[in-house]
């Protein structure tokens, strides 16, 4: 059975619904023809040069990323940017590029669900909630603990679990951790609603000096992951959606995840 990209977009949307996408984000078909066949899929967190490659390499005229390649508008198209020389090959290699961002991210048993549970806990509520969506949606997960948990054992968790090398972090480290607010990627915008809701830590990425030393005064702990390590899930929950999505209607495009998820950071 063949596959449009019209169709891809719908069967991405039934689990991700746009509605359920940040004011400010940018999600959906970025690039492409809906009439296309889809001949083959590579999913990435990013749309890279070395991504695109790759697409071209394993004949993939299919994108799906996680970070939308357009998320603001360019003010000219031309091989002077990285953005121009990204948008160029994809056209010239009639590949299509769909982002599901914040929306794959708020969705129940999405991103901030996957990580959640690679950390190893059982349950959890929503930190902000999405008040669009018609099921359970929102930004950030809430976990309480029946055991506390030393940050430094937690820190431990987190490494092992995200397989990061590094992370940053601020509290003591034998403090006890009962309640813990996790946001993938950066979640800076809702430190104040984790502790408004009585987290004792937050587990994020991308953070800045300022904003974790208040916090730090005000006694709550974080944990700083980096973007890369809490959203890396992103391309393998993705991919498994769309796997089983494809493979309920009977489809079988082929659909790969890319070799070229690397986090941009190296550590010395």
């Amino acid at each position: 059975m063949s596959l449009k990209v019209k169709d891809l977009c719908n069967i991405i949307e039934d689990f991700a619904p746009i509605s359920l996408k940040e004011d400010y984000d940018n999600v959906g078909l970025m690039l492409g023809d809906r009439e296309d066949t889809v001949e083959g899929i590579l999913t990435a967190l990013d749309c890279t040069i070395k991504v695109i490659d790759e697409a071209i390499e394993k004949k993939c005229n299919m994108i799906i990323t996680h970070h939308p390649i357009l998320f603001k508008k360019p003010s000219s198209i031309t091989n002077d940017t990285l953005l121009g020389k990204k948008i160029i090959k994809l056209i010239k290699n009639n590949i299509n590029v769909y982002s599901a961002h914040t929306n794959l991210d708020s969705v129940k048993n999405g991103i901030n669900d996957a990580i959640v549970s690679i950390l190893g806990f059982d349950n959890s509520s929503i930190l902000a909630k999405n008040f669009r969506a018609v099921k359970e949606a929102g930004i950030g997960r809430v976990v309480e603990l029946e055991e506390g948990i030393q940050l430094k054992e937690l820190c431990h968790r987190v490494k092992e679990n995200l397989k990061v090398q590094n992370l940053r972090y601020c509290g003591n480290d034998d403090k006890k951790i009962q309640k813990i607010a996790i946001i993938n990627g950066s979640g800076q915008d809702f430190f104040e609603e984790a502790r408004k809701k009585g987290a004792d830590c937050i587990i994020t990425g991308d953070t800045s000096y300022h904003y974790v030393s208040d916090y730090n005064e005000m006694g709550m702990a974080v944990i700083d992951a980096g973007h890369f390590g809490t959203e890396w899930p992103s391309v393998i929950v993705m991919t498994k959606m769309l796997k089983d999505s494809l493979n309920s209607k009977g489809i079988d495009t082929s659909i790969s995840v890319s070799q070229n998820n690397i986090d941009p950071y190296k550590i010395k």
